[in-house]
């Protein structure tokens, strides 16, 4: 490792220019040269006692692999990451390192954190982009076989950490390609879809079985997996992907999308491929998206690159109480979204065929805290104002789908349908049965569903080798 650390100053990421990207869905940020990533590397202290990872959701050996990107043995750290990390190229990507590995480093408290998410995606580049994936070593089989419902980071995740402990796993997903909200939620120029079909095309080189359009609760139930199939576990990963609105007038006009639709459309569906897909989808030349969060950035930026002449993002909140990312609000705003602080729409109106055409929208002031912890937004009277649009995204969450719970009678849920888990293992209250990710926690961040997907691993594989199944509150 590196005897001295370097005094370099942070090293930025190359990106597309804001005039260039807006008109494309080609990826923003370019990548380190190896350059970069050793002189980035170079400012890593290699604590004796790293922060770094404790704040990381799947505990990378963050000094250990950014040690060896220092030496310049990128093929070393790949593999030293890949320990527990199985999509490095996804999460160096679209993990919000700022809030966890990165909030704790030391250099950040006086000046600017390692580039951790930077160096962790220039080393799964480097591998991909050089045909070396290695593929980890697999136990002797036990005999032992593990469904996963759901192919996003939970399910993935706890898919190859078991097949790696020799355990026969197949993966159910419902929708025709795997990567649940990695393939349908996130844009090509966050996440393009041939780096995620390799990272997760790596768990058939592990021995599992990939099902899609496999819908568990109507082609088979929990139950009949463990009965009738022969699956030892399960494990529930399927995400939190019912979509949210807001409840008021005019939100079934046409041209009025949940943001989950309206990115399927444009990501799994490929309607940003204009002329090769036939996905239709309504690319209107004001847009207004409702919501202050990553998905509420991604569709806006989204509508742009489908030609939109504006992009409007109504949010009742201001800048600071945004839960989207700062590179993701930033890179918005460079490529012209227009942010619409504390701002709410009380109605979407429509014109004599049907198609929104304005919102009446009301200005806001921030009062006291909510139980969020964030200041309420409070209306502020006589403030009404219409804004013409023609197409309408809401962006404000996402709830549980009820397929699996309505199907499976003993599976305690809470009130808002998310299943409840025991938070040391991911059991259920059905025995052999584990869940993780946002199906459990509702919509949060791709690494802390790894990571409930790595804990529900580690409990399972206890569970078939003759332990006791645990129980939420045993």
């Amino acid at each position: 490792m590196s005897a001295k650390p370097t005094k370099a100053p942070r090293q930025p990421m190359p990106e597309q220019p804001p005039q260039e990207r807006v008109r494309n869905f080609d990826e923003v940020p370019l990548g380190y040269s190896p350059e970069q990533a050793v002189t980035e590397a170079g400012r890593c202290l290699q604590c004796k006692k790293p922060s770094c990872v404790a704040g990381c959701p799947v505990a990378v050996d963050i000094p250990g692999f950014v040690g060896l990107v220092g030496e310049g043995q990128f093929d070393a750290a790949v593999r030293k990451v890949k320990d527990t990390n199985v999509l490095p190229a996804v999460c160096g990507r679209v993990c919000p390192q700022e809030d966890q590995c990165e909030a704790v480093c030391v250099l950040g408290k006086k000046g600017d954190p390692v580039a951790v998410g930077r160096l962790e995606r220039f080393v799964a580049d480097w591998e991909r982009e050089r045909g070396r994936m290695a593929t980890p070593e697999v136990a002797p089989a036990t005999s032992k076989k593990v469904a996963i419902v759901g192919s996003g980071p939970a399910g993935l995740t706890c898919a190859a950490e078991l097949a790696k402990l020799g355990h026969d796993v197949t993966i159910f997903e419902a929708l025709h390609e795997l990567g649940g909200v990695l393939v349908y939620g996130i844009p090509e120029f966050r996440l393009p879809k041939r780096i995620l079909k390799v990272e997760v095309g790596a768990l058939r080189d592990l021995g599992v079985k990939l099902e899609t359009s496999a819908v568990i609760g109507k082609l088979d139930t929990i139950e009949e997996l463990m009965r009738d199939e022969g699956f030892d576990a399960v494990f529930v990963g399927t995400g939190a992907g019912l979509p949210t609105f807001m409840g008021i007038p005019g939100e079934n006009l046409l041209g009025v999308y949940s943001a989950n639709e309206f990115l399927t459309r444009s990501n799994l569906m490929r309607a940003y491929e204009f002329g090769a897909s036939d996905t239709p989808i309504a690319r209107g030349k004001r847009v207004m998206v409702v919501g202050g969060g990553n998905v509420a950035m991604d569709s806006a930026r989204t509508a742009l690159r489908l030609g939109a002449d504006r992009a409007i993002l109504a949010y009742r909140r201001s800048r600071e109480e945004m839960p989207a990312r700062t590179e993701e609000v930033h890179h918005a705003e460079e490529e012209g979204v227009e942010f619409h602080l504390l701002t709410v729409p009380l109605e979407l109106r429509g014109d004599d065929k049907g198609w929104v055409c304005s919102a009446l929208m009301q200005r806001m002031e921030l009062g006291e805290p909510d139980d969020s912890g964030r200041r309420r937004p409070v209306p502020i009277e006589g403030s009404e104002y219409v804004e013409p649009i023609d197409v309408a995204i809401i962006a404000i969450g996402a709830g549980a789908n009820p397929l699996i719970s309505s199907t499976t009678p003993d599976l305690a849920v809470n009130r808002r349908g998310y299943i409840v888990v025991d938070e040391e293992t991911g059991a259920t209250s059905i025995p052999g049965v584990y869940a993780g990710g946002d199906i459990v926690t509702g919509s949060a961040t791709v690494i802390l569903a790894m990571g409930a997907g790595r804990t529900a691993a580690a409990a399972i594989h206890k569970h078939l080798m003759g332990q006791k199944p645990e129980l939420p509150g045993s």
